[in-house]
């Protein structure tokens, strides 16, 4: 009966053979999620929730530094306030979901339930902002939306309802408008990079690509190896004075004169977390990046009858040390499974370390530590495994990132023709590319490369959350020198900039 309890844990794909299937086995397994009545809905655990929130602390943090703070405003919004700026609603109105009964009876007016909070936010602004006295204001709320989407929902990653932060601030320059989105910008690449060990590429958005009724927008974008899709990690808006303007936001700036204040949005969502799964789990299960592990350290005393007291109390004792130096550490003294389900179960967790400690280790005074990163297995005294277990998170989280860099910086290919184009894509890679930056000719480089993927003909689900098609992921901040008489690789036109490609979720 314990034997079968022990074999029957593997998951059931692989992330090379299935990786829709593998991916939910990873998340279900490791307790991260639980599926719900209402599709595209779903429940985030503690496990999930823990890593959620060291994303919070740390974001939260960091930008009351900067001077935001926290408010919190309703969930739901009018109809003539949702629909006050055109552009913007055009871009979220098939997805958003409406209230039109309460109890038995039709509702008069239906509302909204909020997409996003701009227009929620926006008449309080023109209350509030008067003079260039009440400048800047900054505002952030950690909320849930709600995008009723058709496409095929994904966990974390495409879901109907989700939890994020919403920054809303104005500000009486353009320039310390822009200086604002580009600090923002690079928290969220400190959040991807720092924290979950993802690397990415901070960028602006095409003009066909950004925020609807925005000015410009800023973005990280990651790579997920396995699927060979770029996605974006999460944005950071300039929104002009176009929404000050639908609003009625304006001021008496120094000279008495009328003015209309710059705005920003910038927004980052549980999507990090999906993210970070697909990255770094592998067949196993979890891979958890240290600085978000909830538990860092799992400790599995092997117990025999004669001994199990004195293992227990060491274990005890050493879980006491390791959390008195700041690791985040925990035992595993159920009775009710062997130690091999144990360790299965903690590798299928993610947890970064794991300890063994058995009669034998105790006589020789160490512990074995096997590492969930690489499954490399070594002894460690017992007097030395506080300092050596500070040391070790950080290693890992090291090499994590190290190990996604690399990966991804092997699958980005340079493109200077449009011959090259896809074929790059069919073999897993984006493509940087010069580029005219030209809508008609981003339009159709989307067109093309569908057409030509699919195959004469080659139809393609509507609901399906990753097409064939390319599109523009970014262009980088950081761009390579661009020659001059460079040719834009699908118009022939002089080349205005490098942009990097992708097929995209």
């Amino acid at each position: 009966e314990g034997e079968m309890k022990e074999t029957g844990l593997g998951l059931s794909a692989t992330k090379e053979g299935d990786f829709a299937q593998w991916y939910s086995d990873v998340i279900t397994r490791s307790e991260m999620i639980d599926y719900y009545d209402i599709s595209g809905c779903y429940i985030l655990r503690p496990w999930s929730f823990g890593i959620w929130e060291k994303i919070t602390e740390f974001f939260d943090a960091e930008i009351k530094k900067l001077g935001v703070q926290g408010c919190y405003f309703p969930m739901f919004v009018s109809q003539k306030a949702l629909e006050a700026e055109k552009d913007h609603i055009e871009g979220f109105s098939p997805e958003v979901a409406w209230v039109t009964r309460s109890g038995q009876s039709e509702m008069e007016v239906p509302i909204a339930v909020r997409p996003t909070s701009e227009t929620i936010m926006y008449p309080a602004f023109a209350k509030w902002i008067r003079s260039h006295r009440d400048l800047p204001v900054r505002l952030n709320q950690w909320c849930n939306v709600v995008r009723w989407e058709f496409k095929n929902p994904t966990p974390f990653i495409r879901t109907r309802e989700f939890l994020w932060q919403e920054g809303h601030t104005a500000h009486a320059s353009l320039e310390t408008a822009s200086e604002e989105v580009l600090d923002i910008l690079d928290l969220y690449r400190r959040i991807y990079e720092d924290l979950l060990a993802v690397p990415v590429v901070k960028g602006k958005k095409t003009e066909v690509e950004k925020f609807a009724g925005g000015y410009y927008t800023t973005t990280v974008e990651a790579f997920i190896p396995a699927t060979s899709r770029g996605i974006q990690g999460a944005t950071s808006h300039n929104l002009g004075q176009n929404f000050g303007k639908m609003f009625k936001i304006e001021y008496e700036d120094e000279k008495g004169n009328k003015q209309i204040p710059w705005q920003n949005s910038w927004g980052c969502t549980t999507r990090t977390i999906g993210v970070m799964v697909m990255i770094h789990a592998d067949n196993m299960g979890l891979v958890l990046p240290p600085r978000i592990a909830p538990t860092q350290v799992i400790i599995i005393p092997v117990v025999f009858k004669e001994t199990a007291e004195a293992c227990k109390q060491a274990a005890e004792e050493l879980c006491a040390k390791l959390k008195a130096c700041g690791v985040r550490a925990d035992i595993d003294s159920r009775s009710n499974y062997t130690a091999g389900w144990k360790y299965n179960h903690w590798e299928q967790k993610g947890v970064p370390v794991r300890l063994e400690l058995g009669p034998k280790d105790l006589a020789k005074k160490q512990v074995r530590m096997v590492r969930r990163f690489d499954g490399s297995k070594e002894d460690v005294p017992i007097a030395i495994l506080p300092q050596k277990m500070a040391l070790e998170m950080e290693l890992i989280q090291h090499q994590m990132f190290e190990r996604a860099k690399q990966e991804r910086e092997g699958r980005t290919k340079v493109v200077m023709k449009w011959e090259e184009f896809v074929p790059a894509l069919e073999t897993g890679c984006m493509c940087l590319t010069p580029f005219c930056n030209e809508s008609e000719w981003e339009e159709l480089a989307k067109e093309r490369s569908k057409e030509q993927a699919l195959g004469e003909g080659g139809e393609e689900d509507d609901r399906t959350a990753t097409s064939a098609a390319a599109k523009t992921l970014c262009i980088p901040f950081d761009q390579p020198e661009l020659k001059e008489g460079t040719l834009c690789f699908i118009s022939g036109k002089p080349a205005t900039c490098w942009v990097l490609w992708g097929r995209s979720y």
